[in-house]
């Protein structure tokens, strides 16, 4: 079957979809409110399975690729949930200590997709670490819709914690020189916002597509940060304007890309929002702006 891209969906689909994996809709409700879309045989049920991440289609670092080095490690995470899990990836032939950068997955746990850009840091010469903030339910189980179910239910203040404890974990590392970043996705692009006001001593910060904190924690922020928007991203894009001026304000060096007619996930190749020339020039920016920041 030929991949899919997100212009094979009626924009309405992939609004119902993006409602769909952040929870604000059910499944059911998803494959109702689609059918009127369906064409032929691209019904309800055929469209959530093209949308769905296929993890077999896209995986530019192979975890067997001989320049890296992976494994999962264990942290402690004393105001969360206490040991949380992570997956770790560093150059095979590193000459001294390197930066790090934590990788803030999405809203279901430490899938393939965000080991694979683990590893793509790692290529490029950073020492990653990506936690997996699932770890107190089992791991992410290898089924996204198990994944969002479990996420959903866990304690928000301990998940918070557990994400914040890694940049400090990372930062211990002995294959780590204490320069750390952080990047993150959807969820985890908020999470990355998140970190940039929690841990002061943060030397950059890339969120993709993430919620904005509240205006007055931007004061908080000392690292510089490279914002990427996805210009059809409705739901996100709201929130810029207000986190903007409080940045302007407090005088945060930033720095924000907005990719037109791009929808939300646009980085991610493992389904057909992925936007090859976005994606590229976005990955391009981010570690132009680590090289910039903690090399």
């Amino acid at each position: 079957m030929p991949r899919h891209v997100a212009s094979d969906f009626p924009p309405d689909v992939l609004r119902l979809y993006d409602g769909y994996v952040h929870g604000m809709i059910s499944r059911r409700d998803f494959l109702d409110r689609a059918a009127k879309f369906a064409v032929g045989g691209f019904t309800a049920a055929a469209m959530l399975e093209s949308l769905s991440p296929n993890y077999a289609l896209a995986q530019q670092v192979a975890q067997d690729d001989a320049r890296i080095r992976t494994e999962y490690l264990t942290y402690s995470s004393p105001q969360g949930s206490g040991t949380m899990r992570g997956y770790f990836a560093r150059p095979a032939n590193a000459a001294g200590k390197l930066p790090g950068v934590v990788v803030i997955h999405e809203n279901r746990g430490l899938n393939p997709h965000i080991e694979d850009v683990a590893r793509r840091l790692a290529v490029e010469n950073f020492v990653a670490f990506a936690p997996d903030a699932l770890t107190p339910a089992g791991g992410y189980p290898g089924d996204e819709d198990k994944a969002r179910e479990l996420f959903a239910k866990l304690d928000v203040g301990k998940r918070t914690e557990d994400l914040v404890a890694a940049a400090g974990y990372l930062k211990s590392r002995p294959e780590c020189t204490a320069k750390i970043g952080v990047v993150g996705f959807c969820f985890g692009g908020g999470i990355a916002n998140l970190v940039a006001v929690r841990v002061p001593d943060l030397a950059a910060a890339v969120t993709f597509y993430g919620s904005q904190p509240a205006a007055a924690d931007a004061a908080r922020i000392k690292a510089p940060l490279l914002l990427h928007y996805a210009a059809l991203d409705e739901r996100i894009n709201k929130g810029w304007p207000a986190y903007e001026a409080a940045l302007k304000a407090s005088g945060v060096k930033y720095e924000m890309h907005m990719y037109a007619n791009t929808n939300h996930a646009f980085l991610n190749d493992t389904g057909p929002r992925y936007d090859e020339a976005a994606s590229k020039l976005a990955w391009s920016r981010t570690i132009a702006f680590f090289n910039a920041n903690l090399k």
